[in-house]
């Protein structure tokens, strides 16, 4: 197993949650875990699906990270742009110093 030395972090519409979530589940070899949280967009990039979007100015998000090895990362990237493009996915890759668990 190679060491998670990353953290991808994608970035969606909410109408795509489901989509999304299901599709890794499906593929434990692509993400063993990861973590979600609904967050709101903001900025020129935003696209407003409704008019309370459009009048409060942000956009409705899921967030998913997944701490995972850079190899991986990379690999699941193109895998997801493959299977679900959408210009309304963004990603990003940080690096991970430390990961564990307490116990």
């Amino acid at each position: 197993m190679n060491h998670a030395d990353c953290c991808l972090t994608l970035v969606f519409p909410r109408a795509l949650e489901e989509n999304l979530v299901d599709h890794l589940l499906g593929h434990p070899e692509l993400a063993t875990g990861f973590t979600t949280v609904h967050v709101e967009g903001h900025g020129a990039g935003a696209a407003f699906h409704s008019v309370v979007e459009q009048v409060r100015g942000r956009s409705h998000r899921v967030q998913m990270q997944i701490v995972l090895n850079r190899e991986d990362a990379r690999t699941l990237v193109e895998h997801l742009k493959a299977e679900l493009p959408n210009r309304e996915i963004a990603y990003w890759i940080t690096p991970v110093l430390e990961f564990g668990r307490f116990a």
